[in-house]
């Protein structure tokens, strides 16, 4: 199954090794899947390499314990000149449980060229999901 342009979706497990001393999601790790997303969702867009120039927003909602999955989803709902924002919700489930909202931040894309200079894109895009 393909996504469309501008939206990822990512399926993580929550393992020891992700997480803190109190078992659950460290949220530097929560943060590096989040940031993750937010750029496959915006290289998708923009067709071409892109870099982050901001976090303009992070939640952490509520812990996601050891054992849990983790699906990130991210998609680009504004698009500038050459910058993009990017939405990123994370929700933490068990079998058998409903998912739960444990993260969700605002970032801040710019498609580049080899150089890493900011480029224009050339696309006219708005996801009329709302923004966090």
């Amino acid at each position: 199954m393909t996504q469309p342009i501008g939206i990822v979706e990512l399926q993580e497990l929550v393992l020891p090794a992700l997480a803190n001393h109190h078992g659950t999601l460290f949220a530097g790790q929560g943060l590096q899947l989040m940031a993750k997303a937010a750029f496959l969702a915006a290289r998708s867009l923009a067709q071409r390499e892109v870099v982050m120039a901001a976090v303009s927003r992070v939640d952490f909602v509520a812990p996601a314990p050891v054992g849990h999955g983790l699906t990130l989803r991210a998609w680009v709902s504004r698009v500038g000149r050459s910058s993009m924002t990017v939405c990123v919700t994370g929700l933490a489930d068990l079998p058998g449980i409903p998912p739960e909202e444990v993260l969700k931040g605002l970032f801040e894309m710019v498609a580049v060229d080899a150089k890493g200079r900011p480029v224009s894109l050339d696309c006219a895009y708005l996801n009329q999901e709302t923004p966090l």
